[in-house]
């Protein structure tokens, strides 16, 4: 059974896939119908290395969720990361044939579609080309061009690259997991949709996403995104050094590390031990928590330094560039013990951690509105957000078809409504995705 206003967000994570099936409810908050999870087996560091287990993982979690919900879903919106993603500045220009003539739409599109033309390294693609401002005619901070007159259209543009083999290979998986390709969205992006608010992203704001296999990073500022950046190391990495470090089994240390890691040493007594059951009869192994802390403290220094460093790149120490509401730290790493004090100890920024829960509604599950959940309801808010672009664009046509006799000249104004950049960029999705079959 389809439902017209319902949506599918699909998180394909290093750890995890989760399927949240959702709608708006009449406050305009999003109401989940039914999540699934499922252990993520053949994804490593955000790309997919099997394309046999990522298939059967996602039908896993897809299953689970229709089983919960009892509806039937054939589409989903689907989030990109990976340590392949990367991001650089451009600026570029247009000259307009007639300056007499205001600027419009189809100027942007020409300019934006120029920068897609940009030459990339062999095997790279541009995933999302982000307008900052524009300048008219050399005056510049002009966030909206549109109706002005001018000859000259410039623009800074924010430009995210990923591998096309990486694109392709998550394209392949979702259609042979029996689903279409609703939309395609990067990750830090959807996270922030969940858990930022407007005022945050007007006052300058970072975004760090601390995943199983990645960390990633996306800052903005008066409301723009700014800069992204993926960093090649997650909470998997500090499963691996307890591991290494205890000579214990992997699914030990996972536990070990969620349910008494904390990222500062300081906190723990000498005396305090655990004890973990031995292998097949042997003798327990007693590791006092303190060394656990040291493990976890050492490698979430080097993991927030390197994110730190990204910050620093976008230059947030000049005063226009300022992060006056400084960090919101999400994903399943954000849930570490005292992570929110390392973090402002060694980034001397203000740092909250990031729940999706203002977004959803009142009676969901507790246990959803955790960080680790951030992507998937963001990737869910996205996928809502472009039905009810979808639907505003199919009433305004039928609206110029059947137009009454009072307001046919006022109907043959009216034009579809602007497509963001992310749907533009998702058709386009589609069509390589097509092609490449």
């Amino acid at each position: 059974m389809e439902h017209s206003d319902i949506s599918v967000g699909l998180d394909i994570g290093t750890t995890k896939i989760v399927a949240m099936i959702g709608r708006r409810n009449e406050y305009g908050k999003i109401e989940l119908l039914g999540t699934g999870k499922a252990k993520s087996l053949g994804v490593h560091r955000g790309v997919v290395n099997n394309i046999t287990q990522t298939i059967q993982s996602i039908q896993a979690a897809v299953d689970e969720a229709i089983a919960v919900s009892g509806i039937k879903i054939s589409e989903a919106v689907v989030g990109i990361a990976g340590q392949h993603i990367r991001s650089l500045q451009h600026s570029d220009y247009i000259t307009r044939p007639n300056s007499e003539e205001v600027i419009s739409e189809e100027d942007l599109e020409k300019l934006e579609k120029q920068v897609y033309k940009l030459v990339m390294l062999p095997g790279e693609e541009i995933i999302h080309v982000l307008p900052q401002e524009f300048k008219v005619d050399g005056q510049a901070e002009i966030t909206e061009p549109v109706g002005m007159y001018g000859g000259r259209l410039e623009a800074n543009f924010h430009v995210v690259v990923g591998q096309v083999s990486s694109i392709r290979n998550i394209g392949r998986c979702i259609k042979s997991a029996g689903l279409n390709l609703a939309g395609i969205t990067l990750e830090p992006l959807a996270s922030a949709e969940a858990v930022l608010s407007t005022e945050e992203k007007e006052a300058g704001v970072a975004l760090i996403d601390i995943g199983g296999g990645t960390t990633d990073l996306a800052i903005f500022k008066n409301g723009i995104i700014r800069h992204t950046a993926v960093v090649p190391f997650g909470g998997n990495v500090i499963t691996e050094d307890i591991k290494e470090g205890c000579s214990i089994i992997e699914k030990q240390a996972e536990l070990l590390k969620t349910k008494f890691g904390s990222a500062w040493p300081g906190e723990n007594k000498d005396n305090e031990i655990v004890s973990i059951p031995g292998l097949r009869g042997r003798d327990p192994k007693e590791i006092t928590l303190k060394n656990l802390s040291k493990i976890i403290h050492a490698r979430v220094l080097e993991i927030v330094e390197q994110v730190f460093l990204e910050i620093k790149n976008y230059g947030h120490d000049e005063p226009k560039k300022k992060l006056i509401a400084g960090i919101v730290l999400t994903g399943g790493g954000a849930q570490l013990k005292h992570i929110k004090q390392l973090v402002e100890y060694i980034t001397g920024m203000d740092t909250r951690i990031g729940y999706p829960n203002e977004n959803l509604a009142g009676d969901s599950d507790e246990s959803l509105s955790s960080p680790q959940y951030a992507t998937a309801v963001g990737l869910l808010m996205n996928g809502l957000n472009r039905i009810e672009k979808r639907q505003i664009k199919e009433t305004q046509q039928a609206t110029e078809e059947f137009p009454s006799d009072n307001d046919t000249e006022e109907q043959e104004e009216v034009k579809e409504p602007k497509k963001s950049i992310f749907e533009k960029w998702g058709d386009k999705f589609r069509d390589f995705l097509d092609n490449a079959e």
